[in-house]
């Protein structure tokens, strides 16, 4: 797994299974994937501040600082994951430009509250465990308190293809969906 493009371009990301000899329950986005996905984002991408939830290896926050990206708040649950991403920010020289915070999202959104320290964001990544029904609580959320995201802010969910998301939550609406084999991206702006 590497840094597909922009001042990071070739860095090779540490993995799940180079962690003390185990392998936490972490699916890095593809290359190939998040290669299409900041395809679909390009430029708006420099400048902005990105939320990277469920974040693991925190190869779609650190893609978009290198692509030009201020700053990203990477958030996993995993002591294994939140390890990781310190590592993967070592290597691609971002620790100024990011912060880690080790918080449970399957329990309740509701610590992201917390984060207006942050300030809001203009991308927000969600990348669950694929089919456990984490995203309708998390959109809603989102939806609820619009501070989180900016006026001209995206949510990017991934999810496996099939999945079944709503078309629109608590003012948050589905603006497209792209499907990359057994992975989708959707796409949420407020309405």
């Amino acid at each position: 797994m590497r840094i597909i493009s922009g001042k990071s371009r070739g860095r090779k990301l540490r993995t799940p299974k180079e962690i003390r000899g185990k392998t936490p329950l972490i699916r890095p986005t593809s290359d190939r994937a998040r290669e299409s996905l900041f395809n679909i984002i390009g430029q708006q991408i420099v400048g902005a501040k990105v939320l990277d939830l469920f974040a693991g290896t925190g190869a779609l926050g650190l893609e978009a600082l290198s692509r030009g990206a201020e700053q990203a708040v990477f958030v996993d649950d995993s002591p294994y994951a939140c390890s990781l991403i310190a590592e993967n920010c070592q290597l691609c020289q971002q620790e100024d430009s990011t912060h880690i915070l080790r918080r449970n999202l399957r329990k309740s959104p509701v610590f992201l509250k917390k984060l207006v320290e942050e300030g809001s964001f203009d991308f927000i990544f969600m990348d669950p465990p694929y089919g456990q029904g984490f995203i309708r609580n998390i959109l809603y959320f989102f939806g609820k308190e619009a501070w989180i995201l900016n006026e001209h802010g995206m949510i990017i969910v991934e999810e496996v293809h099939d999945a079944n998301l709503p078309e629109e939550s608590q003012g948050l609406v589905l603006h497209d969906c792209r499907l990359y084999g057994k992975t989708g991206f959707w796409f949420y702006k407020r309405g």
